[in-house]
């Protein structure tokens, strides 16, 4: 019997962002899903300005830019008349750290076909039709044994589960989803057709009366097609009604000056209820959930696809090095230890901002712009408590002003630059793309320790980039990248003195991780603490000797 070494259940987002990663990183990865066609939903509205940036890193941002379209003024009304018209971004621009300011409209089944044909491009396609019954321990604990309806068994090195609130893995597993059903809180949901010019498609449209309410969304790519939301029908005794075209047509009728009949087409209908629940634990052994599989929460600020991707984004790069032997297996641990307090946090976001959003829509002009907030981009998501966070001391001591440096954990912000080989211009996180951790080295006294971990981690999956500051002498060109922070943006960026050119006491070494995570900040003289973070996530150097002769202390 073959082992693979990942097998993703479920080819939602989540489960199609892990398995481009580590399709990438060279894993032999299969992904199911039990639906018999490519599942089609468009709850989801798209990403935020976070998983843009993973979505760039992959390779697909500019068609699902292309594809989608930017987020739109909210249009509210109250008895049919309009009473406010709100642009939660106006005051929003793209900036030198983060060029993606906000998140992207696109329908999810759109953003699944971008993400299927780039895994595609891997030769991994997705196995429809395949509905995972049971999870065993193989022997020795080395590998998963995974049986299917059909009857089949087969092996995998790690299993994750991306199968939504209802996972079937993480039932199998016996993990518990602890948490609260609002059955008070409901609402319907549909993709639907209005007549050609029945709405302006440059808004997104919301009735919020004292009995009701219907939000109609244009769905990009398409010429009539919208996302319908409203609050459900109900019958005589108050019990919420099922979602159909024609109380779908009703409910138009009731809220807005459309007429039911301008409702031509209804599919995808579905009730949401508020959930809030979280696995109690992410993984089992050789088990792991991510996305709707290990959390759920209220609808409010577009978070609940956009956390799974990001799930996805931490966990690859971990699978991919220790399947590619360089780190070990407790490197594993940190998805559990980074991606759980995220989740419980995230739930207690989204849970506020639901409440701020129902108090808003009490009033004339209150409307789903309330739920939006800089916590909802996913940009300040961070891990300054993990254990793969190195070098808060050498962070604080490198800034005074009033601007914060980043510390470990955070995200690395983006900075504008110039390709110091080529001259054409390019950024950072374009440096960073791809499977591999970054080096960046600012200032001269850092040129020897990236020559160190050039020769030393070269081929086990790290790259180094010196950044000079637009006067520094570049006539001594070393291994690796570099780039040219020719308006100061970088050094800005990062909290660095690379700028003033002075000398080693200002060279700084800044380890990325392949999430565009800060994981160490450290003196360029300490070159030890370099190698011991390198050795963590890629294994010993093929000389680690080659950094005795570098000063500094151990950690």
């Amino acid at each position: 019997m073959g082992v693979t070494d990942v097998l993703i259940v479920g080819a939602g987002p989540t489960g199609l962002v892990l398995a481009c990663d580590l399709a990438r990183r060279g894993a032999a990865v299969r992904i199911v899903d039990r639906s018999p066609v490519p599942p089609r939903t468009s709850r989801a509205k798209g990403p935020n300005a976070r998983s843009l940036e993973i979505l760039d890193d992959l390779g697909v941002a500019e068609e699902v830019l292309a594809a989608g379209a930017a987020p739109l003024p909210m249009l509210k009304y109250r008895d049919r008349l309009p009473v406010a018209e709100t642009d939660p971004w106006a005051d929003s621009a793209p900036s030198p750290d983060t060029p993606y300011d906000r998140g992207r409209l696109i329908a999810q089944w759109r953003l699944e076909e971008i993400l299927r044909d780039r895994l595609a491009g891997y030769g991994v396609r997705v196995e429809l039709g395949r509905e995972v019954t049971g999870l065993a321990e193989g022997p020795g604990g080395r590998h998963v044994d995974v049986t299917f309806a059909e009857g089949r068994t087969e092996r995998a090195r790690y299993v994750v589960g991306c199968d939504g609130a209802h996972s079937s893995v993480r039932k199998l597993l016996g993990i518990g989803f602890e948490g609260t059903t609002a059955e008070d809180q409901v609402m319907v949901c549909g993709d639907v057709d209005l007549a050609d010019g029945a709405l302006d498609r440059t808004r997104w449209h919301q009735w919020f009366d004292e009995d009701g309410a219907v939000m109609l969304c244009p769905i990009p790519g398409t010429r009539t097609g919208w996302w319908f939301q409203a609050g459900p029908e109900r019958d005589g005794r108050g019990r919420p009604l099922a979602p159909t075209a024609d109380g779908f047509r009703r409910l138009l009728a009731r809220h807005t000056a459309l007429p039911g009949p301008a409702l031509t087409r209804a599919e995808l209908l579905s009730t949401y209820r508020v959930n809030v629940r979280m696995a109690d634990r992410f993984r089992a052994g050789r088990v792991f959930l991510a996305g709707d599989a290990a959390h759920v929460h209220a609808v409010a600020g577009g978070l609940g696809m956009n956390t799974g991707i990001q799930d996805a984004f931490n966990l690859g790069w971990k699978l991919g090095l220790v399947l590619a032997g360089h780190a070990g297996p407790e490197l594993l641990d940190t998805y559990e230890e980074e991606r759980l307090p995220v989740a419980a946090r995230t739930l207690d976001l989204t849970s506020e901002r639901l409440r701020a959003t129902l108090e808003a829509i009490r009033r004339p002009g209150g409307g789903l712009d309330a739920a939006i907030t800089p916590d909802t981009t996913g940009l300040g998501v961070g891990y300054r408590w993990s254990s793969l966070a190195r070098g808060l001391a050498e962070v604080r001591a490198a800034r005074d002003d009033e601007r914060p440096a980043p510390r470990p954990g955070d995200r690395a912000p983006d900075a504008p630059c110039v390709d110091a080989a080529t001259g054409a211009r390019t950024r950072l996180h374009r440096v960073f793309a791809g499977p591999r951790t970054t080096v960046l080295g600012f200032g001269p006294g850092s040129a020897a320790v990236l020559r160190e971990v050039a020769a030393a981690y070269g081929d086990a999956g790290v790259r180094t980039c010196r950044v000079y500051a637009a006067h520094e002498d570049r006539a001594e060109s070393g291994p690796g990248e570099a780039v040219v922070d020719d308006e100061g943006h970088a050094a800005a960026a990062y909290g660095r003195g690379a700028s003033d050119g002075t000398g080693t006491s200002t060279s700084t070494v800044v380890v990325v991780r392949p999430d565009h995570h800060l994981g160490l900040s450290a003196p360029a003289a300490d070159a030890r603490s370099v190698h011991a973070y390198l050795h963590r996530l890629h294994g010993a150097a093929r000389s680690a000797e080659r950094f005795s002769g570098i000063g500094g202390r151990r950690r």
